[in-house]
Formats: C-alpha cells, sequence, structure tokens
C-alpha cells in the first residue's frame, strides 16, 4: 500500500513558525486545545477556502450561491517529513462537491467514486431498482386501486361500528323490555317474550356476520387486485436491501488502516468488538482518519491535529463556522485507537478529577433527605473513569445509609441537588419529578448578547449515537423538550438569563441555548456546544418540592458565584 503524491502537503514558511516549540505529544483526539502550529495551519487553509473559486460547494456562506447549502468538517494535520521539515495536510470528512480528489486535500482512505469501480457499478444497479420501485408506486392503477381499498376499508370500519352501536342498544332495548314485562306477564306469555327477544338477539348476530362477512369478501377482492404490484415493489426492496448490504461489506473490506508501524487493520476487526459489533454508515470518511492515513503511507511523522468546521451548522447538530471541535467518537474513536497505537498522545482529560478538591456543601438535611450544593466539576454519581462525586461522598459521611440518587446535574454544572435517605422518600420525591411537580430554576450566563427578553423554546431532542454524550435536535424521533427563559442581566458581550427546565432531557439547556432555532448562543464555558473556559457557567439555583412525609412546602435557593 503506497502512495507517491505529495502533493497534499503544504509546507511552512520559516518566519511563520519562527519560535514556536513542537508539541512533546500528539494530540488527544477528543478533547484538546489546538497547538499553536495546528492554528496557524487552519488560518491557512481557511484563507485557502475563502479564496478558492474553484471549489464547486455551496458552504452557505455566499449570496445567491447555487446548490444546497451544506457546512463541512475540516481537518489539518502537523507533519514532519523524512528531512525534518515541517508542513501540514489537509482533509475533509466526507465528500466535497460530490467528489473525493481535490487539490491540497489528501484522498480518501479509499476512493469509492473512481471511475468504474465497484460502488459506482452497484449504485447505478440499486439506482436503477429505485427508479422501478417509484415507478410502480406511481403506477396510475395501483395508485387508483389503494385509494378504492384505502376509501372501502374505511367505509367498513365506519359501518361494523355504526352496526355495533345498534346492537348495544337494541340488547340494551331488551334487557329494559325483560325488566319492564316481568311482573306483568303471565308466565308463558313472559316465555314467549324471551323467545322472541332471542330470536331478534340472533337476528343481530346473522345480520352482523353478514355484513362483517360481505366487507371481509370485498376488501379481500380489492386486496387482491393490488397484490401483484405489492408483490413486484416487496421483491424489488428485498432485492435492494439485500444488493445494498453486500456492497456495505465490499465497502467495509477495502477500507483498510494503517498505523505508524504500517499494521494493517480493516474497518470491520476494528469494530467487530464495539457495543454494536459493525461499523456505522460513513466510518472512515472523517478527517483525521484520511490524514493519519496519509501521513503513514508517505513516510510523516504526525506531530498535532485539529478538526473546524466550516459554513452553515446542521440543522440537528451545533456547529459554529471555524470553530474547533474534537473528532467524533461513534466512528473514529475506535479507528483512532488503532491508528495512534504506539504514539504517544497528550494526557486524557476525561481521566483527571476536576472536582477532587471541591467542597461539597450540605444545605439541608433531615431524616428523610439531604439537599447538597454541587460543585461545577463533581459529578452526580460515579462514572466508568472517575468514582468521586455526590453519591460516594454523601455514602462516605452516612456511613450506615444507603444515599438514593432521584436526580442528577451534569458534572460542569453546579447547583442543589436533592438526594434521599429512605426509600420511602426516594419514591414519594422521584414521584413529583415525574408528574413535574418540582419547580427548578437554572442561572446560566450566555455566550452573546441576548435582545429578546423573555420567551419559551421547544426543540426535540435525542442522543447523537455517533458522538455521545452529544445530543441533537431531532423532529422525527426526539423526545418533547421545553425550557422556558427570561433575561435578568445584559453585559457587553455576555447576557446572564435565568431557564426553568419543564422537562429534563439530557443536556437540556445547552443545546436549547446553544441551537440556532433556541437562543443561538451557547452557555459561557459549554466545551460540548460552544468554547471551553474555566468552567460551565450554569447553576442549579431554585429547588421547591413538598416533603415526602410532613408534606409541607419546601423551597431551597443557592446564588450563583458568576
Amino acid at each position: 500500500m503506497t502512495n507517491n503524491n505529495q502533493n497534499s502537503i503544504s509546507y511552512f514558511s520559516d518566519n511563520t513558525i519562527n519560535g514556536i516549540e513542537l508539541p512533546g505529544r500528539f494530540t488527544f483526539p477528543f478533547f484538546y486545545e489546538p497547538h499553536p502550529l495546528t492554528k496557524i495551519a487552519a488560518d491557512e487553509l481557511q484563507h485557502y477556502l475563502e479564496t478558492q473559486i474553484d471549489l464547486d460547494h455551496n458552504f452557505g456562506l455566499r449570496e445567491n450561491q447555487a446548490g444546497t447549502a451544506v457546512g463541512k468538517m475540516f481537518g489539518v494535520l502537523v507533519v514532519q517529513d523524512a528531512h525534518g521539515k515541517l508542513g501540514y495536510l489537509s482533509a475533509f470528512s466526507g465528500k466535497l462537491a460530490g467528489s473525493n480528489n481535490h487539490p491540497k486535500f489528501v484522498p480518501p482512505v479509499f476512493d469509492m467514486l473512481m471511475e468504474d469501480s465497484f460502488f459506482l457499478k452497484q449504485q447505478y444497479i440499486l439506482n436503477d431498482i429505485n427508479k422501478k420501485v417509484k415507478e410502480i408506486e406511481a403506477d396510475e392503477e395501483y395508485r387508483s386501486l389503494k385509494r378504492e381499498f384505502e376509501l372501502a376499508s374505511a367505509q367498513s370500519i365506519e359501518e361494523i361500528n355504526a352496526f355495533k352501536k345498534q346492537q348495544k342498544s337494541n340488547k340494551a332495548d331488551r334487557k329494559k323490555l325483560r325488566a319492564e314485562q316481568k311482573n306483568t306477564l303471565s308466565k308463558q306469555e313472559y316465555a314467549d317474550l324471551e323467545a322472541y327477544l332471542i330470536r331478534y338477539s340472533l337476528h343481530d348476530k346473522h345480520e352482523f356476520n353478514v355484513l362483517s362477512n360481505n366487507w371481509a369478501q370485498l376488501l379481500e377482492e380489492k386486496k387482491s387486485a393490488i397484490a401483484s404490484f405489492v408483490e413486484n415493489i416487496e421483491t424489488l426492496k428485498k432485492d435492494r436491501k439485500e444488493k445494498s448490504n453486500a456492497l456495505q461489506q465490499q465497502l467495509f473490506d477495502q477500507y483498510v488502516f494503517l498505523n505508524k508501524d504500517n499494521k494493517e487493520k480493516s474497518l470491520e476487526a476494528i469494530f467487530r468488538d464495539t457495543v454494536f459489533g459493525k461499523p456505522p454508515a460513513a466510518a472512515g470518511e472523517c478527517a483525521t482518519p484520511k490524514l493519519l492515513q496519509y501521513a503513514f503511507l508517505n513516510g510523516y511523522k504526525p506531530l498535532a491535529m485539529a478538526e473546524f468546521w466550516w459554513g452553515i451548522p446542521p440543522k440537528s447538530e451545533i456547529r459554529k463556522h471555524k470553530q474547533f471541535y474534537p473528532a467524533c467518537t461513534g466512528k473514529c474513536k475506535p479507528i483512532l485507537a488503532h491508528m495512534l497505537e504506539g504514539i504517544t498522545l497528550d494526557e486524557d482529560p476525561f481521566l483527571k478529577n476536576p472536582g477532587e478538591d471541591k467542597k461539597l456543601e450540605i444545605v439541608y438535611e433531615d431524616d428523610h433527605f439531604v439537599i447538597v450544593n454541587k460543585p461545577s466539576g463533581l459529578l452526580s454519581v460515579p462514572g466508568i473513569q472517575i468514582q468521586d462525586s455526590v453519591y460516594t461522598r454523601l455514602k462516605y459521611a452516612f456511613e450506615t445509609i444507603e444515599p438514593l440518587i432521584i436526580h442528577r446535574l451534569d458534572m460542569p454544572t453546579s447547583g442543589l441537588l436533592v438526594v434521599a435517605k429512605t426509600k420511602e422518600s426516594h419514591k414519594e420525591i422521584q414521584k413529583q419529578f415525574l408528574k413535574r411537580t418540582v419547580n427548578k430554576r437554572y442561572t446560566a450566563l450566555l455566550s452573546k448578547v441576548i435582545e429578546q427578553q423573555e420567551g419559551e423554546i421547544t426543540l426535540p431532542l435525542r442522543g447523537d449515537l455517533d458522538n455521545r454524550p452529544r445530543q441533537l435536535v431531532c423532529f422525527e424521533f426526539g423526545k418533547k423538550a421545553i425550557t422556558k427563559w427570561r433575561v435578568i442581566e445584559r453585559n457587553e458581550v455576555t447576557t446572564k438569563v435565568h431557564f426553568w427546565p419543564l422537562t429534563g432531557r439530557t443536556h437540556q439547556l445547552r443545546m436549547h441555548a446553544a441551537h440556532e432555532l433556541g437562543l443561538n448562543a451557547p452557555i459561557v464555558g459549554d466545551n460540548l456546544y460552544g468554547t471551553d473556559s474555566n468552567r460551565l457557567y450554569l447553576h442549579a439555583a431554585h429547588l421547591e418540592f413538598t416533603h415526602p412525609i410532613t408534606k409541607e412546602k419546601l423551597s431551597f435557593d443557592i446564588a450563583e458565584d458568576f
């Protein structure tokens, strides 16, 4: 596996990097502050993107540009060549302007778009199947038969339900008649009446069966008329699925990744031991794996990496133009674990405990529960790598009592947290949280000035499966998330607000603050949806609920320290 194309490297000019110390370790890809060299490389690449007129892609940055506007993740990799000269490689995630190959950018690990490739040939076949499916679905006879079946089906339900309603009414009339005549008729007369009512009931049942059978026969006839169309569509879809799966497997076999020792590992082998056991869609197409692959193929030593977003944000994720972002976890983490094997990385910040030296303040305590003021940086419950948490500290303090966590705050969020000391209290307070009768108010410092005074944000959220723990705005599969907010203070470049979460979704306040359909203003210090700072400026300031035993209304307030 070789690649002799040396045109993708851009060498630094000596005066640009004069006095900048080389990184001692390679960047930890999933949380980093860009090294000065990667910032210079990113600036140069961004200047190239701003001035490049031959790149036929609409990033949404120019007015009246043709094509659908789509932002894109770009990456830079600072490298040292065999002679010790410093330069950088550039890459984009996925495809750009419908192509994998562009000047200045490294090629993909595998070019599925090269002329006469098996991928394109199979795509033509799949496209042809899609065309045939659409042709059948658009056939006027098929559409007419479907409409007839749907109308008949609806009419059958309406008539059968009406008959059932009448049957129920007739049964009630018979019951009423029996009760009225039981004590007024002779024994023989009442027996004759009962025989008549039974025949009446049997007649109703017979009529219902006739009606049901007639409709069933009619619907079956109409269903048979469209069966050939449906069968053809299902056969085509089954064929498409089988061919698509085979194509995906063939693609997986083509993606083979290197590390610094030229050890190869296929995409399928890399993901075999992950939770899902197979690669997600588009795995291997992200910028950083492309960059490392090219560096290893051409004998370059990787020194530092960085990725940034260019263009308008996607509708679901939080992405800001020119802002740096870590490599994704779902697609890239398993791949990079192999590719960076044997390379010394910067320290993993997720192994550090930022709450280690911070005090957990007890705000209120009785025999049933405790209210604490959680400092920013302390976990609510033990994590995989870090055990120190509100739970472990209370367990140590209580000695003989098991703390029962009712709700949580994100590690970087500070403020009020209630923890039960008995199962009864846990059940009662948790019930209040589930019924949303608990009043919670947060204070946050937003990273820009908000002109509107107050409002309500309704943006459904779901987890980003490719990039945990991030969340996505998703109107199709997301869970309802509602936040009320009000401005309490404006500064030159920031706004302090109160948040009232009416639902309790993961990262709800952070997403509603950062997303362009929300406030479009990330919370200061939000390293997931904004930019990092000394802390996340989000504080759970107010908590109000009913005492689980005395039923007294309780209210607690802790002012933010920002």
